[in-house]
């Protein structure tokens, strides 16, 4: 287990900045998330983090040590990448001991942290077969427990399930969280996925353009952005924006309503609309409405309404959610 200190963390090539002074805390035993768009940096943070990427300034430090210069095999970190990179003539045994036996360490060493990993992973009864005889959940599992066996003190996980399909991704997300919790390793996790973050961190990073949007809780995230761009990133649906008098009359450039903070009343005061698509999934009802002055807004509702488009009903936003921004984007 480990505490890392990211501090002011900077990295070009040649000329283009890519990491603008980033500065983070991941405490002891930690699941953090980074998150933000194509582009924004999240890998090649990561990446510095594990040493595969110098950077160009600043300070790695682990448990108060500095680590900027040392080099990735000795840094004490595991790292679990998008591709299981596993050796497709190797065994599972034997890549997930590969490491440790270029390492040095003695057989029966190796066998215990093996077969240690693979109880944890449910992967005992697929020791001796190849990779290609896996799914794509069971050789993500290989990946993890290769580094598993190397008992870190911290775990870089770079978009470990973007490869799998939906449903495997749900199972693979409770997994991933609950062996993260069993070890108590510190781990870093980065994902496009903001459902992914919500779900399992226990901290999420938003990243823009190689810089720090807001650092907090998931929760805190969600109900308190701290600007335009952590509202709409974060959230699905997305959050509905508004300009014009809705958002003047608030005494705001924009404000902000979550779909499911827009209450559908057949009478009454509120924002007059009209349904143009309506999706019923069980559960839930997801409307898309025309508002005069608000422009086209996502509505999630019981799934008891039935409204079809081109019927006509009434909105009434949720005032102690309703978020407000300034010129500069920024929350009031």
């Amino acid at each position: 287990m480990a505490r890392v200190e990211l501090q002011d963390l900077r990295k070009s090539y040649a000329a283009l900045e890519v990491l603008h002074g980033i500065s983070v805390t991941i405490e002891d035993g930690e699941f953090l998330a980074l998150v933000g768009p194509s582009g924004c940096g999240k890998s090649t943070l990561l990446r510095t983090i594990a040493g595969l990427e110098s950077i160009s300034s600043g300070e790695i430090r682990v448990d108060g040590k500095a680590i900027n210069g040392l080099a990735p095999r000795d840094r004490d970190i595991a790292m679990v990448f998008q591709n299981y990179a596993l050796y497709p003539h190797m065994s599972v045994a034997a890549n997930m001991g590969f490491a440790l036996k270029l390492a040095g360490m003695p057989a029966p060493e190796i066998d215990k942290r093996v077969n240690s990993a693979a109880s944890i992973l449910d992967l005992e009864r697929y020791l001796a077969r190849k990779p290609v005889a896996l799914s794509g959940g069971q050789r993500q599992r290989v990946a993890m427990g290769r580094a598993i066996v190397r008992a870190p003190k911290v775990f870089l996980f770079d978009e470990p399930l973007s490869n799998l399909d939906a449903k495997l991704r749900v199972s693979m997300r409770a997994e991933i969280r609950d062996l993260q919790k069993r070890l108590n390793t510190t781990t870093v996790y980065v994902t496009h996925d903001q459902v992914e973050a919500m779900t399992m961190a226990d901290k999420i990073v938003v990243l823009n353009g190689g810089k720090v949007e807001q650092i907090g809780h998931p929760l805190d995230l969600y109900r308190k952005p701290a600007n335009l761009f952590v509202a709409t990133f974060i959230g699905s649906p997305q959050m509905n924006l508004i300009t014009g008098p809705l958002a003047e009359a608030r005494a705001a450039t924009a404000i902000g309503v979550r779909p499911e903070h827009l209450r559908v009343t057949g009478e009454g005061e509120g924002w007059e609309a009209t349904v143009t698509a309506a999706e019923y999934l069980g559960s839930d009802t997801y409307l898309t409405v025309d508002v005069p002055k608000a422009g086209r807004l996502q509505v999630r509702t019981e799934g008891g309404v039935l409204l079809r488009p081109g019927d006509r009903t009434i909105l009434v936003p949720v005032e102690e959610h309703v978020h407000r921004f300034d010129a500069q984007g920024r929350a009031l």
